[in-house]
């Protein structure tokens, strides 16, 4: 074991143990965020959350994408949405009142935002005295950060202790969490880490996309996982059902795996474009 490795065991071994209040669990609170739109920032985070909850933990995904928020769809639960966050916040009803619950995994639950109540009136503050209402009630929340780095940001990553930056195999991505990192410093980040999302092992192995290697080194981050380029996941998420493909089914599991357990077990993209069949599978697919 390298030291490299044994200080993030050591990370993920003493957060677990430093989670109390007064006696009481608290959730570690995580950040999903990137600086550039479109990275699949919602879509991991709703996934991380749903395999999270089959590992067996209470899981509240948290959107604070005020105006533009897609959350609840993603999830399939907009049309039982009674109460949303800046409802909590105003006073109409208790946190709890605002959860829904998803339908298939009963220890996972959503808290929506809305779509028409004016951002300029939500605050850092206000989203982590809701989170800290909830806090003792979860294992994780997962809090979904709108694109930039303007006002948005700071609503969603003032409550969290932990970031995972989203980034796609794409330089204008990287360049943008690259901003977004140097940004963290100012919070009360205790510990940030990467997952690459949307990852081609077809275009990897042909040499027209950056590596994965380079894509940490280019960041500094230690690497949680790789979610592979795949069409289940967006058509799963455009209406509101579950990831089928058994490839990223993976792929998720083993990010919830190494952000409970500190292991570093990432997908392999590659795999199915290797040998001699996989050549023509990935020649083959970049002509059509």
């Amino acid at each position: 074991m390298t030291i490299l490795s044994f200080f993030i065991l050591y990370y993920f071994v003493t957060i677990k143990m430093q989670k109390t209040k007064k006696g009481i669990k608290m959730a570690r609170k995580i950040v999903m965020t990137s600086g550039k739109g479109g990275v699949g920032k919602t879509t991991v985070c709703a996934n991380l959350g749903i395999y999270l909850a089959k590992l067996g933990f209470r899981v509240l995904l948290l959107d604070v994408d005020i105006g533009l928020n897609n959350l609840d769809v993603v999830m399939g639960v907009e049309n039982q949405v009674v109460f949303d966050i800046t409802d909590v916040i105003m006073g109409k009803c208790r946190a709890k009142q605002a959860l829904v619950q998803d339908k298939a995994i009963s220890s996972l639950y959503i808290l929506p935002s809305s779509h028409s109540y004016s951002k300029a009136k939500v605050q850092g503050e206000h989203i982590k005295n809701v989170i800290d209402t909830l806090d003792s009630s979860f294992d994780y929340i997962l809090i979904d950060c709108p694109a930039g780095v303007e006002a948005g940001f700071h609503r969603a990553v003032f409550p969290a202790n932990e970031a995972i930056i989203v980034v796609t195999p794409h330089l204008s991505a990287i360049r943008d969490a690259d901003k977004v990192i140097a940004l963290l410093d100012d919070y009360n980040i205790e510990y940030k880490g990467l997952v690459i999302n949307r990852m081609r092992g077809d275009l990897l192995l042909n040499g027209d996309l950056m590596t994965v290697e380079n894509i940490v080194t280019a960041l500094n981050l230690p690497l949680l996982g790789v979610i592979p380029e795949d069409d289940a996941i967006g058509s799963s998420c455009s209406v509101g059902a579950r990831v089928q493909s058994i490839e990223s089914a993976r792929a998720f599991t083993l990010l919830s795996e190494n952000i409970h357990n500190g292991s570093r077990k990432i997908f392999d993209c590659t795999y199915k474009y290797r040998g001699f069949m996989g050549y023509l599978k990935r020649n083959i697919k970049k002509h059509v």
